[in-house]
């Protein structure tokens, strides 16, 4: 968690001592997938759970209808009139906040001036959603500043619509949801087509979850996102032929594929349908093997999801396929696979207390060896969503 007392003092030195209104401290943790990927815009199930980092933000009412945006993270900083909302490229960072405050304005929800203060503990580009983060706690705190009702999964919609339309990124609803609605020491079953949820206890005993970041510079994510969305389209286009009513890959059974996936013309559109359906049964999977407590299988169904992540949808790379290859070579690690959209990004893994140390040693040297590059290790906890802190 962030030095509250530091960023009150840089809050001050950035906006004044202003004896008028108080200063209010907010939270938003990022998120991790612990299994389930590209099953969300196929309707299906994901696992995420919230991270004890996030984001922590301050803000304070002004009185002349302007917001003031600073940041720890960047250097840029500004003042904006509350009528002028609109999406600039120039304002980087900053358009994440603004889109939550045109959203609510959408809404008809009056919103007035604020100084605000962010600082981020999560890495950017590393796929644990820092973007989720800033407007999900933007959201909750302007609506609880302003007297609204804070219902999370309305917030988490309202993000998610912030990031489709002002920003003009086609992402689900997972990011926005686990961010909004995680709960420690739990992981969240979510069904992304009705968003019909479980917490889910996640007790790991003498196991952390090890979070590597590649380091890697995404650069195909966006093009080849769309394509697998495509293909996926595709297949359903192609099983409509015996499913008459199917929209999503998600309202399909793991047998019903299996009986029918040959009417999917093209193989690769196969492979890729193949991995969403068989994805989302390992989500269901793990959900009952970690009611039981068996670490050890759902450690199984991690190494199962990444290996169908790089064989049948083709999102890893050799970044982290090194990664997860080097992680299993070290004793004392149950699973490891590829978390987020792929390409580069992070891996996460579930590691005994005591190997980490010698984790972080050979899974960094093989990886720098083979790479180039150097990773960076968080071991992680799994914490609430979105508060506002005493």
């Amino acid at each position: 968690m962030a030095d509250i007392q530091a960023l009150q003092q840089t809050f001050k030195e950035y906006y004044g001592a202003s004896g008028d209104h108080p200063v209010h401290v907010f939270h938003a943790p990022g998120r991790v997938n612990l299994i389930g990927e590209h099953t969300d815009y196929n309707g299906g199930y994901v696992f995420p759970a919230a991270l004890t980092f996030g984001t922590t933000l301050l803000a304070r009412k002004r009185d002349d209808g302007q917001v003031g945006f600073a940041s720890t993270n960047f250097p840029l900083r500004k003042h904006i009139s509350i009528q002028e909302m609109t999406y600039r490229s120039e304002d980087e960072w900053m358009n994440y906040p603004k889109g939550i405050i045109r959203e609510l304005q959408n809404r008809n929800l009056s919103v007035g001036g604020y100084d605000l203060l962010y600082s981020g503990a999560i890495p950017n580009g590393s796929g644990l959603s820092s973007s989720a983060s800033i407007e999900v706690v933007t959201a909750f705190a302007l609506l609880t500043l302003e007297g609204h009702p804070a219902d999370k999964v309305d917030i988490a919609l309202l993000a998610q619509k912030t990031e489709n339309e002002f920003i003009g990124v086609k992402c689900g609803i997972m990011d926005q949801f686990a961010v909004a609605m995680g709960k420690k020491d739990h992981a969240i079953l979510l069904m992304c087509d009705t968003l019909e949820y479980k917490h889910v206890p996640f007790q790991s005993g003498a196991y952390r979850l090890v979070i590597g970041n590649t380091n890697k510079k995404r650069g195909l994510v966006d093009s080849k996102y769309n394509e697998r969305r495509a293909q996926c389209e595709q297949a359903v286009q192609d099983l409509k032929a015996r499913y008459p009513e199917l929209t999503l890959l998600g309202q399909l059974s793991l047998a019903q594929f299996t009986e029918s996936k040959h009417l999917i013309q093209d193989e690769t559109v196969r492979r890729r349908a193949q991995h969403v359906v068989e994805e989302i049964d390992r989500v269901l999977q793990s959900m009952k093997v970690l009611e039981q407590g068996d670490l050890a299988a759902f450690g199984q169904l991690m190494i199962g999801s990444h290996d169908s992540l790089r064989d049948l949808y083709e999102v890893t790379g050799l970044e982290l396929d090194t990664m997860v290859e080097a992680a299993l070579a070290v004793p004392g690690v149950l699973g490891s696979r590829m978390t987020g959209a792929g390409f580069g990004g992070c891996t996460v893994s579930l590691v005994h207390e005591d190997s980490i140390e010698r984790f972080k040693d050979e899974v960094g040297r093989v990886y720098k060896e083979k790479t180039g590059l150097t990773p960076d290790f968080y071991v992680c906890d799994i914490g609430d969503g979105v508060a506002e802190l005493a």
